[in-house]
C-alpha cells in the first residue's frame, strides 16, 4: 500500500510535532518544513525517538516564495497541515505587520504551490479567537465571527476567508480546525512546548515558574464576571488536539467531506478558570506556584470554551485527556528541560 504523505508546515513547533507523532503512528509519510524562528532542531530527535522513524525535514520559510514553489516541484505531496505562524496574541498587538507579513503572506504563497502542483487537501491551523468574545457559550461553529481583539486573531479570520474562496475555484478542499488552549506534553516527555524566551502562555509560564525560572505568574485580572474572576479558557491536552488532525484529514482523503471548506473547534467543552488551573496544577504536581493579580491585558477576553458537538459527530474526535493529565505531562516535560 502506497503511503499518503503528508506536509506538515511549522511541524517542529508545539502542536506540529504531536501532529507529526500521531501521523507517523497511522503510517503516513511525513515530510516537516519549518524555519526554527521558533523552536529548535532538537524537536526531530523527540519525534524519531518516539516512533522510531525520522521525517524527512526541509528548513524553509514560507514567505520566501521561489523556495515554497521549488519545494512542490520536488516533492508528491497529498495534503498539508499547515501550522506555520505568529501565534501570540500579546506581541502581535505590538508588531502588527510582523504577524500580518509571516501569517498572510506565507499563507499565500504556499496556496499558490499547492494549487500549481495540484494538492487537492488542506487542514489550517484556526483559532477559537475568530469568535471574539462570544455570545452564548458554549460556543458552536455557527456563532458569529467578530471583529477580532487582536491582529494574531484577524490573520486567522483572514486566513479562514483566502482559504475559502480559494476552494471555490482551484479544486481545493480543506477544514479549518478552530482550537481552543492547547496545554501539555507527550506522555514520554520527548517532546512538549518549548517556548524561546519569555512564555506568552498560561501553562509554560505556570511549569518556568514553579521550577524557578520565573520569579512569579502574573494573573491578568481577578475582575471578569466568572466565578473567581480570572478569565475562562477551555483547554485541551496537545495530544488530543493532535489527533483531530488525523480524524480531518482522513475526512478530506476520503472524500467524506459535506462542502470544500468545513470548520470545526477543538477544545474539550469545559472551560476552566486561570487560578482553577494555577491550583489544579499546584494539587497534581505538589509543586507551588507564586503569583500575582496584575491589570487585564489588552486583547484578552473573559470566557471561551467550546461546544464540540459538531467535532464529534463528524470527525469521529472527541478529547479524552483532562487537566489534570495535561498538567502533570507539562511539568513531567519542564523537569526534563532544567
Amino acid at each position: 500500500m502506497v503511503k499518503n504523505k503528508i506536509l506538515v508546515t511549522g511541524g517542529l513547533g508545539f502542536i506540529g510535532s504531536h501532529t507529526v507523532v500521531e501521523l507517523q503512528k497511522e503510517g503516513f509519510e511525513v515530510v516537516i518544513i519549518d524555519d526554527l524562528s521558533n523552536t529548535s532542531l532538537e524537536v526531530l530527535d523527540g519525534i524519531t525517538a518516539i516512533t522510531k522513524i525520522k521525517p524527512e525535514f526541509v528548513k524553509l520559510d514560507l514567505k520566501e516564495k521561489e523556495q515554497v514553489e521549488s519545494f512542490f516541484e520536488s516533492q508528491k505531496i497529498d495534503g498539508v497541515i499547515h501550522f506555520a505562524a505568529s501565534k501570540a496574541v500579546g506581541e502581535s498587538v505590538q508588531q502588527p505587520l510582523k504577524y500580518y507579513e509571516n501569517n498572510i503572506s506565507s499563507l499565500v504563497y504556499l496556496l499558490e504551490a499547492m494549487t500549481k502542483n495540484k494538492v487537492a487537501h488542506l487542514i489550517f491551523s484556526s483559532s477559537c479567537t475568530v469568535y471574539g468574545q462570544a455570545d452564548k457559550l458554549p460556543i458552536t461553529e455557527d456563532a458569529p465571527v467578530k471583529k477580532a481583539e487582536s491582529p494574531y486573531g484577524n490573520t486567522k479570520q483572514i486566513g479562514e476567508e483566502i482559504i475559502n474562496d480559494v476552494t471555490k475555484t482551484e479544486g481545493l478542499t480543506a477544514i479549518a480546525l478552530r482550537y481552543f488552549n492547547p496545554i501539555g506534553a507527550h506522555e514520554s516527555a520527548l517532546i512538549g512546548e518549548l517556548p524561546l524566551g519569555v512564555p506568552q502562555n498560561l501553562i509554560p509560564f505556570v511549569t518556568q515558574t514553579a521550577a524557578g525560572i520565573r520569579e512569579e505568574l502574573s494573573v491578568f485580572g481577578n475582575d471578569y464576571p466568572t466565578p473567581d474572576g480570572t478569565a475562562v479558557r477551555d483547554y485541551i491536552h496537545v495530544v488530543d488536539l493532535a489527533r483531530a488532525h488525523i480524524s480531518a484529514l482522513r475526512r478530506l482523503l476520503e472524500g467524506s467531506n459535506k462542502s470544500s471548506m468545513e470548520y470545526f473547534n477543538i477544545g474539550t467543552g469545559k472551560g476552566s478558570s486561570v487560578l482553577e488551573v494555577i491550583n489544579t496544577f499546584q494539587k497534581v504536581n505538589q509543586k507551588e506556584v507564586k503569583y500575582k493579580i496584575v491589570d487585564r491585558r489588552e486583547g484578552d477576553i473573559t470566557a471561551a470554551y467550546a461546544d464540540t458537538g459538531l467535532a464529534n459527530q463528524e470527525l469521529g474526535w472527541k478529547a479524552e485527556l483532562g487537566l489534570e493529565e495535561a498538567l502533570t505531562s507539562a511539568w513531567k516535560w519542564q523537569l526534563k528541560q532544567l
